[in-house]
């Protein structure tokens, strides 16, 4: 069986851009966090004893996809023919994929997340960020302050006044969703923004965190539907802010002139 038929049938789509959940027109920098993001996902090291063999085989697939689609000449091959070069020794099944994905991203602790926040917050990546979010969801700001890293709703004005001065300034088209907003929905966002920070608070005093562990406990604390968004924010940090280690291989010119 070939990458797009294994594609197909375990994640439901040929489409190698879908199963990372990127556009097709996705940077580099959007295939890692996308192939990071989905990997979090369905890592062995998550799945129960009885789901590892599927989990294993779908991390797999997933490590060749990401492969085909972090090589240019490869990538440029898909997309002009919507084929893959099967015989890449990547996509035989020749490498560790899990032992990779360790290499390629690093252990977040939680004084990486304040120093990057540090960084972050007020910076050009972040203003490309905030208006990118605005464009991809045409300005609904529920999905916007879910999207860009690090904002709490005490941050929702900040970003709403970037937005109204790139709309001004013509960087951004005007959407209705955004101009329009109710206050009903400005409301309903603030209210469950400050309930979910309260449940934050309150499992930080239950468990009584206070090291480099407290992240891992406080995603194992919430249920499903937030594990999933923090381990979608926790995917977009350690993509951004993880170590440069070489991905094996050898790297083309055309990557080469990428970097």
């Amino acid at each position: 069986m070939g990458l797009l038929e294994e594609c197909e049938a375990a994640f439901g789509t040929a489409d190698l851009y879908r199963v990372l959940g990127v556009r097709q027109e996705a940077s580099p920098q959007e295939i890692r966090r996308g192939y990071h993001r989905a990997s979090l996902r369905v890592h062995p090291d998550r799945a129960s004893p009885e789901a590892k063999d599927e989990a294993t085989r779908r991390f797999q697939i997933l490590g060749k996809a990401y492969a085909v689609l972090s090589d240019a000449e490869q990538r440029a091959v898909y997309d002009d023919r919507g084929t893959v070069v099967e015989e890449d020794g990547e996509l035989r099944g020749e490498r560790n994929w899990e032992e990779y994905w360790r290499l390629v991203f690093k252990k977040i602790t939680v004084k990486d997340i304040e120093d990057f926040e540090k960084k972050y917050k007020d910076s050009e990546e972040e203003l490309v960020d905030i208006k990118a979010a605005y464009v991809n969801f045409e300005g609904d700001m529920d999905r916007i302050m879910e999207s860009v890293l690090c904002v709490t709703h005490t941050d929702e004005l900040r970003i709403r006044r970037i937005i109204e001065k790139a709309i001004d300034s013509g960087e951004v088209p005007s959407y209705k969703a955004f101009v329009k907003e109710s206050k009903k929905k400005q409301s309903s966002r603030k209210r469950r923004a400050e309930k979910e920070a309260k449940e934050a608070e309150k499992v930080k005093e239950e468990l009584g965190l206070g090291g480099d562990d407290d992240l891992k406990a406080l995603i194992e604390s919430r249920n499903k539907d937030r594990k999933n968004e923090m381990d979608d924010f926790l995917a977009q940090l350690e993509a951004k802010y993880g170590n440069n280690a070489k991905k094996g291989g050898k790297k083309t010119a055309a990557n080469k002139r990428k970097k």
